[in-house]
């Protein structure tokens, strides 16, 4: 058995409507309502967390309830942005931070993805920082560097009680959306090495415990050879997580490979 609780995140991005959310939500809840040995969490856009969330309660919270992004100031002139507080009146229990969209569309600096990191988990949520390299850095051996690089920048005067609420998402630009999975062992060998990172940083009484999962084209057919492997703890999952029958199949994954020897 694993020593580190799996968890699985669906990040819905920019996709569902009310309604479809609502089916989505439901569907998904109610059929894993008896999964054990997993953490489940949804990440559905801003304008249905309040609807979503109460869905989930109803349900009594075998699901949490995710933002996609927040804003690290508590409050002010700033336009279309959303902050912490907000998040936590809707009942939000965690963030993704760092994203590759939030990276590469977005234009999100390391200094940015830092401050919001450090918002998040001084709030008493729980933070999802995504890191990862382009096909191009990877091309060029620089992989490995640059996920060190995001991990270091983005958990910069993050102090080592706050650890606990972090979880890291390796996800490989260059896998996500376009079909392209890293293989396991890959996969399994860049999480190893940032948990290296989490170390030297914190010492092992905090790398150990952390869980880092992958993200990066997921599905139900290649998730349980991901989840087989000892650094990864799990998964965040884009497009697989719109479809009901496929994003529990996935967290069933997750919570077999957590019960593996048992």
């Amino acid at each position: 058995m694993k020593a580190r609780k799996p968890f699985v995140g669906g990040n819905w991005k920019m996709n569902t409507t009310l309604a479809s959310a609502a089916e989505l939500v439901r569907g998904i809840s109610d059929a894993l309502s008896r999964v054990g040995a997993v953490d489940i969490a949804v990440f559905p856009p801003f304008p249905y967390l309040v609807a979503i969330g109460g869905i989930l309660r109803d349900r009594h919270g075998r699901v949490r309830l995710g933002a996609q992004n927040v804003y690290h100031e508590p409050e002010g002139a700033f336009t279309g942005e959303v902050s912490m507080h907000m998040l936590q009146d809707c009942g939000v229990q965690m963030v993704l931070v760092g994203h590759s969209e939030r990276r590469h569309v977005m234009g999100e600096t390391d200094k940015l993805i830092n401050q919001k990191v450090k918002a998040v988990l001084a709030s008493g949520m729980e933070c999802v920082l995504c890191v990862g390299e382009t096909l191009e850095q990877r091309e060029a051996g620089h992989a490995n560097q640059v996920n060190e690089r995001q991990v270091r920048a983005a958990l910069s005067q993050v102090p080592e009680d706050h650890v606990p609420r972090l979880t890291i998402a390796y996800e490989p630009v260059w896998a996500i959306g376009t079909g392209h999975t890293a293989t396991p062992e890959d996969a399994q060998d860049a999480h190893a090495k940032i948990r290296g990172v989490i170390e030297d940083l914190y010492g092992p009484r905090s790398a150990q415990p952390l869980r880092i999962i992958y993200g990066g084209s997921v599905k139900a057919a290649n998730a349980r050879s991901l989840f087989d492997q000892p650094d990864i703890d799990g998964g965040l999952i884009g497009g697989a997580s719109l479809k009901i029958a496929e994003f529990v199949s996935i967290v069933r994954s997750a919570a077999d490979a957590a019960t593996q020897g048992e």
